[in-house]
């Protein structure tokens, strides 16, 4: 899948989500995103994020292995989680820009326990949609500091139109997302993605996905984002998805390409 992502008119990022799910019993997730336009000129970042594992008996995701690279201008930032065969999280490593890599496992047991990753933790999500045809689920989720809730909470089924921004037409799972903070270093005021959910939050507004299957051979992926900030609403569209060989391209998405 590949998403556009438009900020006041503005094409500002695009990002592109692999899911494969393998015969057996293995689960990868791959997301890559860049800023782009203007904004890819003002605020030059790109970044890559990746989850592998496995699924136990009951169908349960055991992830193990979450690596993240991210890269802003010319300093780059890895950190590579390791697991152990149940998911529990054993240690990460980090590589910064300009200093040599370093091991953590010392993290308090309070912080880690019980928790997986933030795509993961979404993959739950899509898979109980299958289930029931709804986007909810709830789970830790641990990202190298701190821990928190990761929480989709399903509103109502509406039918989406297709544009020439977006491919998916027909019946979707609205849910809103919320990160609710737990253990660890949590800033007084809200920085970054909490920082964007409270002022969706003051505006009425709780970021929103919705969720649908594009076909019987394929997992149920997101298909819209909404989130609203101080600064505009975004909306992140699915412009590209292929699977088995289908391919659907959005109007506007070939336009620019041509460009």
């Amino acid at each position: 899948m590949i998403y556009e992502v438009y900020a006041g008119g503005i094409h500002a990022v695009q990002a592109k989500l692999d899911i494969d799910m393998n015969p057996n019993n293995k689960y990868d997730l791959m997301l890559a995103a860049k800023t782009r336009g203007l904004l890819g000129s003002l605020a030059p970042w790109h970044g890559s994020f990746e989850s592998h594992g496995l699924r136990d008996e009951n169908g349960a995701q055991r992830v193990q292995q979450h690596k993240s690279i991210s890269t802003w201008r010319d300093e780059t930032e890895v950190k590579d989680y390791a697991y152990d065969q149940n998911g529990e999280f054993i240690n990460i490593t980090i590589d910064e820009h300009d200093k040599p890599p370093e091991i953590k496992d010392d993290i308090a047991a309070e912080i880690t326990r019980d928790t997986t990753d933030a795509l993961t933790a979404t993959l739950l999500m899509l898979e109980n949609y299958n289930e029931t045809g709804k986007c909810e689920g709830s789970s830790k989720v641990f990202d190298g500091d701190r821990s928190f809730e990761q929480s989709f909470v399903h509103q109502e089924t509406v039918n989406l139109t297709a544009s020439k921004y977006n491919i998916y037409e027909g019946p979707a799972a609205e849910c809103t997302v919320e990160v609710t903070p737990l253990k660890g270093k949590w800033h007084d005021k809200p920085r970054g993605w909490m920082s964007i959910q409270e002022q969706g939050r003051e505006r009425g507004m709780m970021p929103t996905v919705w969720v649908a299957s594009l076909d019987d051979n394929g997992p149920a992926i997101p298909v819209k984002i909404r989130v609203k900030t101080a600064y505009g609403t975004l909306f992140m569209h699915l412009a590209e998805y292929q699977n088995d060989g289908k391919i659907i391209v959005a109007e506007k998405r070939i336009t620019e390409d041509e460009e």
